[in-house]
Formats: C-alpha cells, sequence, structure tokens
C-alpha cells in the first residue's frame, strides 16, 4: 500500500470534483483526486455532453425530413437517412476528447489523479484501491463529490429492455417503439429526440402535468410538438411493470393497459451517490438522503466539504462547478460564498426552456411583483428563421423593479440563461435592461422588449 499526503483530497471527478481539484490546483495546494470511473462523471459520459449530442442529431435528422417535404423557406432535399451507430460513434469521440482535456488540465495544475475506488478509513484518511494498486490518503482537506445515479424502480429494474438514459444513449440504432416512464426533463428530452429519428414514443407521467418544475405557460409549447411529432402523454398513470408485450400501466381511470414497448425507459429522478464509499464510517449530518451542507459547502465534520448532487437540488452540474470553484478558494483561504439565486436551468426539449431565480408564483409568495412577457412571435429573428413559438418572461418587484427571475421557452433560449443569470447575479432593475442596447435582429431583444413591456411601454408589441 502506497501512503500518500496532501492538503486536498477530492473523491470524484465529476464536473464539480474536477473543478475542485482544477482550481486548488491553480492555486498552489497539494491536491489528488480520485475517481472509480472516468474523468467527467455522469454529465461528461453518460449524461449532459452525450445527450445534447443525440438531440443535436435528432434535430438535424427531422430538420432533413422536413425539407423532404414542403418547405416554406424554399429548400428541397430527398428522403433522409441517419445511421445511428455512426451518431453514437460521433457522440463517443466528443466524450472521448472533454474526458481526455479534464485529464490534461489536472496533469497541467499538478493535480494527482487516481483511478480507483475510495473508502473513507475516518475524517481525514481514504483508502483507494484501484486494480493492483492500492494507497492510504491522508488529507487536510477532504470533498466529497460523489453525484448521483438514475433512480431505479423495484418493479421496473434496469437490466434487458428496461433501461435508464445512460443505455438511452449507448442504442445501436433507435426503437421501433419506446414508453418514458417520467415526464421529466430527461425523460421528455429523450422522447423528443427519439421521437424526430423515427420511433412511436409514448411518455407515462403519474401527476397532471408534463416537466412538474415549470409552470403551464412554459410548457404549452413543448406539449405543441410533443402533438406534433405523434408522442403519447399519458397524465395520471402509474407504471406497473415490465411484460413481454411492453409496459404494463394503470390509467387514470384506473384501467389496466399494455403500452407497446420495445424498450423502457426509466426517467423517474436520481438518487445521490451516498453508499459505498464509507459513509458510515463519518459523522455526517444528513438532510434526507443528501448530505447537509452551509453556504461554504461545509459539512458537519471540520475539512470535510461536499458539493454537487450530493448535496441536494438542484442537481445541475454547473451548481457543482460552482461549488467546486469556491471550496478550493475557502481551503487556499479566500474569503467566499455560494448563492443560488442565479443558477440558471435549462432543459433541452424543443422548444428549450430556461429558468433563472424566481418564478412568478414564488415571487408573489414574497409581495407584490410585475409580471409581464414578450413573445417571439412578435421577434424578428424569430420569424427569419422558423421559431416563432415561445417567449421571454420577467418578473419584477412592483417597488423598485428589482428583477427576481427570468423565464423564458423557444428556440435556443438556453443561450440566452446566461444572460438572465447576470441580469440577477448584478442586480439588475427593469430599467437597466431595458436601457441596455441589444443587437438588431436577434432572439435576445425580446428579453429588452420584455423589460419595456413590464414599464409598460413596449416597442414592438
Amino acid at each position: 500500500m502506497q501512503d500518500i499526503s496532501c492538503k486536498v483530497l477530492v473523491i470524484g471527478a465529476g464536473p464539480g470534483g474536477y473543478i475542485a481539484a482544477i482550481r486548488a490546483g491553480q492555486l498552489g495546494l497539494d491536491t489528488v483526486i480520485v475517481e472509480g470511473a472516468y474523468h467527467g462523471g455522469t454529465c461528461l459520459n453518460v449524461g449532459c455532453i452525450p445527450s445534447k449530442a443525440i438531440i443535436h442529431a435528432a434535430d438535424e435528422f427531422e430538420k432533413a425530413a422536413h425539407f423532404a417535404g414542403d418547405s416554406a423557406i424554399g429548400v428541397k432535399a430527398g428522403k433522409p437517412e441517419i445511421d445511428f451507430k455512426k451518431t453514437v460513434a460521433w457522440k463517443d469521440g466528443i466524450v472521448k476528447r472533454l474526458t481526455t482535456g479534464v485529464g490534461g488540465l489536472l496533469k497541467k495544475n499538478k493535480v494527482r489523479a487516481i483511478n480507483g475506488w475510495a473508502t473513507f478509513i475516518d475524517g481525514k484518511t481514504v483508502d483507494v484501491k484501484g486494480g493492483d494498486d492500492t494507497y492510504r490518503i491522508r488529507a487536510e482537506n477532504i470533498i466529497i463529490a460523489t453525484g448521483s445515479v438514475p433512480v431505479e424502480l423495484p418493479f421496473l429494474k434496469f437490466g434487458e429492455n428496461v433501461i435508464s438514459s445512460t443505455e438511452a444513449l449507448a442504442l445501436s440504432a433507435p426503437p421501433k417503439t419506446l414508453a418514458v416512464v417520467g415526464a421529466g426533463y430527461i425523460g421528455l428530452e429523450l422522447g423528443i429526440a427519439f421521437a424526430k429519428l423515427g420511433t412511436k414514443v409514448t411518455v407515462v407521467e403519474a401527476m397532471d402535468k408534463i416537466l412538474p418544475l415549470y409552470d403551464k405557460e412554459l410548457t404549452r409549447p413543448v406539449e405543441k410538438t410533443l402533438k406534433r411529432l405523434g408522442v403519447e402523454v399519458l397524465l395520471g398513470a402509474k407504471a406497473k411493470g415490465a411484460s413481454k408485450k411492453g409496459l404494463d400501466i394503470e390509467t387514470a381511470k384506473g384501467e389496466a393497459e399494455t403500452v407497446k414497448a420495445e424498450k423502457i425507459l426509466v426517467t423517474v429522478g436520481r438518487a445521490p451517490k451516498t453508499e459505498g464509499w464509507g459513509r458510515e464510517k463519518l459523522v455526517l449530518d444528513m438532510v434526507g438522503k443528501f448530505i447537509q451542507i452551509d453556504d461554504q459547502c461545509r459539512t458537519s465534520m471540520s475539512g470535510v466539504y461536499a458539493i454537487g448532487d450530493v448535496t441536494g437540488e438542484p442537481m445541475l452540474a454547473h451548481r457543482a462547478m460552482a461549488q467546486g470553484e469556491m471550496v478550493a478558494e475557502i481551503i487556499a483561504g479566500h474569503n467566499r460564498r455560494w448563492d443560488k439565486r442565479a443558477i440558471p436551468a435549462v432543459c433541452f426539449t424543443d422548444p428549450e426552456i430556461a429558468s433563472v431565480g424566481l418564478s412568478p408564483e414564488e415571487a408573489k409568495a414574497q409581495g407584490e411583483v410585475k409580471v409581464q412577457n414578450f413573445p417571439f412571435s412578435a421577434n424578428g429573428r424569430a420569424m427569419s428563421m422558423e421559431a416563432e413559438d415561445g417567449f421571454i418572461r420577467i418578473v419584477a418587484r412592483a417597488d423598485n423593479n428589482l428583477v427576481l427571475g427570468v423565464q423564458a421557452v423557444g428556440k435556443g433560449v438556453s443561450e440566452l440563461s446566461t444572460a438572465f443569470g447576470l441580469a440577477i447575479e448584478m442586480g439588475a432593475t427593469l430599467e437597466d435592461i431595458a436601457g441596455t442596447i441589444h443587437a438588431h435582429p436577434t432572439l435576445g431583444e425580446a428579453f429588452q422588449e420584455a423589460a419595456l413591456r413590464t414599464l409598460g411601454h413596449a416597442l414592438h408589441i
């Protein structure tokens, strides 16, 4: 067994972990990072990056199919085909480039990377087993960044035709029929993508609406897309188990039915990975299934920090990254705090949904507010892109016009989420946004127009 001592030990090389290690290395801290699988964690390997690659391929395929018929813009093309094995290989190439890049950045910043499974001995000591090598690592500070795993239903165990998003992103061909259990963002992102590739998709959701985290105004354009693609959405329905024909369900009326499905994709959420690394050897306060942290990501044990999915919602890679960077700087002696008000949430459906800050309902619970939106149907750039569905909405305090939240649904609004977050982070008012010159013609003009409309004098509607 090799003995190693360091200033900072990071357990888990997902987005939060590798960012924490890189920043610690930049700050001159002796840093070790341990990862049991691949650099980049779920996000880079089997999550956000590969899923967006498949979504892009599906969008391009649908676009080609669109041009095979009548096109309003005059473009004409033949009937498209897709070599899905090649698509997956292209996706895998992107993943390899990114994960290799992470390894290079760790090395560049003098971070020692160890491949193996870490198990706590106590709050300062970890044993790592990787292949034929074993290590005992003693660290002054430890950052737990173990991430999360897909939730498995007891009556729909993963295996054979029951798959998680991980297996869905590695299929050799789009299934002819697909049942998606759960109408959250993962289920609808992948469900829409496979529907565009020609799969007959049925979504089964126990609640009475899709995308439960978003209000009806935001989800309505997505419902329109689902209908256009022929995706059947069964609300108030409960999955019961798999059968030879597909997915057995109980409908909203209490009737037993079977949804024909070659594959059953279970997307009912993710659970923090709090087992398998010796948590029982520590004295960590918990909040339900999550590790409890304060506003500096400190746990109940001195010198032990936790970041990312293992610490609670929102389970987002960019939240983990922000936490990881902050913790490295705190260990280096910097005065840092972490404020989650400006964390963007993006749903890569068609159209996309982006939200930053408070929703209208959340803001109204705190006091009187102003709420208005500006539709993309009145935006010249959206018209020229055949992307008129959707809008940008602003929520502001009624007394001083401070922007509390921004939501949008439409083509490419994920790229506008940065501007939304910046406005809230900087404490912008409606006048600040309205008085900022926005380039014409761009989708971003709708942000300015939404502010103008909330002030009572929109110019283009």
